[in-house]
């Protein structure tokens, strides 16, 4: 591996794939795909691997050269061993990461995402990551973990309810802040799920500023620009202090590619 090499970082998470294009330690380019199926087993499966890459490449017109490195990191086992087979892959593990106070079951995309974060905006940092699943991750300036949250992300609840009860419907993601004091079930739904999250959103936030004042908060996820909408809605001053940063993952790899080197 060379300080100017092309290579991919591919994060698995709950829902997608996410790719990451890299020169060096500089992140080029970013995109999303679905997770692989596990018929793609087959016995020329790094081929079929190959020209899967090759393809998401140039429709992003980048080209592919093969046994271009792959660096993983994974929330599902599954297609952990899928994509372990790549030749030229490697894999972030939590022992791997010099961050101090990691416990075993600390996803590696919350722990990367604050890597990427205080390694490129400083220490201490807290990373709110609104995915699949909402998780507060912090860590101090020692790069210590201070541990954080786990609750469902926006679309997880809104299907829940319609998933769990006979009557109750499936509802998206309001794109406007709903009443808080609904007279449709729809709209009622929305507003439960949407102010509850923010509330326990800046919850998080006073308290860890409370504890970091000198704190950088970052947010990410792919339901970062919703979530941030109608946060700066109803607190506008917190709002302010929030950074946008949908690449933190990709940071983290950044840094793990120059550990690798070094």
């Amino acid at each position: 591996m060379y300080e100017n090499q092309k290579w991919l970082g591919l994060m698995i998470g709950n829902s997608r794939l996410h790719f990451g294009y890299f020169v060096g330690a500089k992140l080029q380019n970013t995109w999303d795909n679905h997770h692989l199926q596990e018929k793609v087993i087959k016995p020329n499966i790094i081929e079929e691997m190959e020209e899967l890459l090759k393809s998401i490449l140039e429709t992003e017109n980048i080209n592919f050269n093969y046994g271009m490195p792959l660096l993983i990191a994974s929330v599902v086992p599954e297609q952990t061993a899928l994509w372990q087979t790549y030749p030229e892959s490697d894999m972030i593990t939590l022992d791997k990461l010099p961050l101090q106070e990691l416990y075993p079951t600390l996803g590696i995309d919350r722990a990367l995402a604050v890597l990427g974060a205080g390694t490129n905006l400083g220490w201490p940092i807290l990373v709110i990551d609104a995915g699949t699943a909402i998780t507060f991750t912090g860590a101090d300036v020692q790069k210590k973990i201070m541990g954080g949250a786990i609750l469902p992300g926006l679309r997880l609840q809104l299907s829940s309810l319609a998933k769990g009860t006979a009557m109750l419907p499936s509802i998206d993601i309001p794109v406007d802040l709903p009443p808080r004091w609904a007279k449709q079930t729809s709209t009622a739904i929305q507003s439960g799920v949407i102010y509850t999250v923010l509330a326990g959103m800046k919850n998080y936030v006073v308290s860890w500023l409370e504890e970091f004042p000198d704190s950088k908060i970052v947010l990410t996820g792919g339901d970062r620009p919703i979530l941030s909408s109608h946060f700066t809605t109803l607190f506008p001053e917190l709002a302010a202090t929030l950074i946008d940063a949908p690449d933190v993952i990709f940071w983290g790899m950044s840094k793990m590619w120059q550990q690798i080197l070094n």
